[in-house]
């Protein structure tokens, strides 16, 4: 008995730390709806403040909605895009209209200042490329967003491509734990960048070759 004391302690602390962490309770909270009725509802609503102001990523409540009703896995993603589109809207709007009242504190409270100017470099530099990928790299969503608006990003292609890129990413997501459902969790774990970066490519290569087709030169 005595032997199992230290363990139940270290247990009992680390219980304890992660309670007092407030991202890991909002990460709790979050995955609390998965087992709801309102978890598709809260799932849209997840999607929408991530590309705002919240930091967690609705990935942590799209895959257990997509493993316990894998028959709705394509419309739960579906949800995740549409809620993540309208959310980047609002971002939009926070960063060309509101930047300072509303964009730049939400920056400034994680930390996402020089962020914010190295994805405004980026869109100078090829704004089919940034935002294909905006839905893929470790940068918040939330940062494209808002520098969007700020950085004066035509608005149209601005929606158009944020749709395809975070689409591919919820849906690839949904796709893969419909198809093999808790096997592939791990798998997703462990390869989703490499998954994601692939994809990235293909967005790319195809919005590149629209455009060429389209005499874009």
């Amino acid at each position: 008995m005595s032997g199992g004391a230290p363990e139940v302690r270290a247990e009992a602390g680390a219980a304890e730390r992660r309670s007092r962490n407030p991202i890991r309770r909002l990460y709790d909270w979050v995955l609390g709806f998965a087992g709801r009725p309102s978890g598709p509802l809260a799932l849209f609503l997840l999607a929408a403040a991530e590309a705002v102001f919240f930091p967690i990523p609705p990935d942590v409540l799209l895959i257990p909605l997509s493993l316990g009703r894998p028959s709705r896995a394509l419309r739960f993603a579906l949800l995740c895009t549409v809620g993540s589109v309208g959310g980047a809207l609002l971002g939009y709007w926070a960063g060309s209209t509101l930047y300072d009242t509303i964009g730049r504190p939400i920056l400034e409270l994680y930390g996402y200042g020089e962020v914010y100017r190295t994805v405004g470099s980026l869109y100078r530099q090829n704004l089919v490329v940034a935002l294909g990928s905006a839905g893929f790299t470790p940068i918040p969503y939330k940062v494209f967003t808002i520098a969007a608006g700020g950085f004066k990003v035509p608005l149209l292609p601005f929606v158009a491509i944020s749709a395809v890129s975070r689409g591919a990413r919820f849906f690839l997501v949904a796709g893969l734990l419909r198809a093999f459902g808790e096997p592939v969790r791990d798998f997703i774990d462990r390869y989703f960048n490499v998954l994601t970066v692939a994809l990235v490519v293909l967005i790319v290569a195809g919005f590149l070759a629209v455009h060429w087709l389209l005499g874009g030169g």
